[in-house]
Parts: C-alpha cells; structure tokens; sequence
C-alpha cells in the first residue's frame, strides 16, 4: 500500500508541474525555466558517469518543461519579429548535441 500512495503522490506531483509550465505559454520564460533545470540537473549528476550519461540522466530529468517548451512553440508558430528561426535552432540544437555525443562516444 506504501508504494501505491507514493506512486499516486508522483503522479499528482508531475502532473502539477506540468499545468504550471502549461499556464505560462511565452517560450521565452518556459525555454528558460527548461535551461535552468538541466543546469540544475546536470550539476546533480552522480560522479563517475560519462559526460553523455549526465546529459541523457538531465534531459529525462526535465522533460516535463521540455515538453511545455516544444508545445508553446508549436502552438506559436512562426516567429513574427523577423527571427529566422533561432529558437528552432536552439531546440535543435539542444537535442542533437547531446545526442550526437551519445553517438560518438558509442563509436569510441
């Protein structure tokens, strides 16, 4: 019975988190709140892991304002102040860095 309240209290506790992101739909503010998370996260990174395995453990770490940041800019559309893509590319560039060090360290 202990776990099943525990995994209720996980549960309620993202899906709490999630309406937060969910209500601030600038994705300046949320691509923000996500960087400041993974920074956290990867600072919390148990020593002794491989630089792709703190990346990969802080990404699933964040995920929930990942998901809030992709879908603000989703529902935003283009970008109407003359940027040519710049926070796509960031995203962009967010997943495949680390991604891609996956890779090569998997060909080492």
């Amino acid at each position: 019975m202990p776990v099943l309240s525990l995994l209720a209290m996980l549960v309620l506790t993202d899906v709490g988190s999630a309406a937060t992101a969910a209500r601030s739909a600038d994705p300046r503010v949320l691509e923000l709140a996500w960087h400041r998370c993974l920074r956290e996260s990867y600072a919390h990174q148990p020593p002794g892991q491989s630089r792709a395995g703190d990346e990969r453990n802080a990404l699933d770490e964040c995920k929930v304002q990942e998901d809030a940041f992709v879908a603000s800019l989703m529902a935003a559309g283009p970008a109407q102040d003359g940027r040519t893509g710049t926070v796509w590319s960031r995203t962009w560039a967010a997943f495949v860095e680390p991604l891609t060090a996956w890779i090569g360290s998997l060909r080492r």
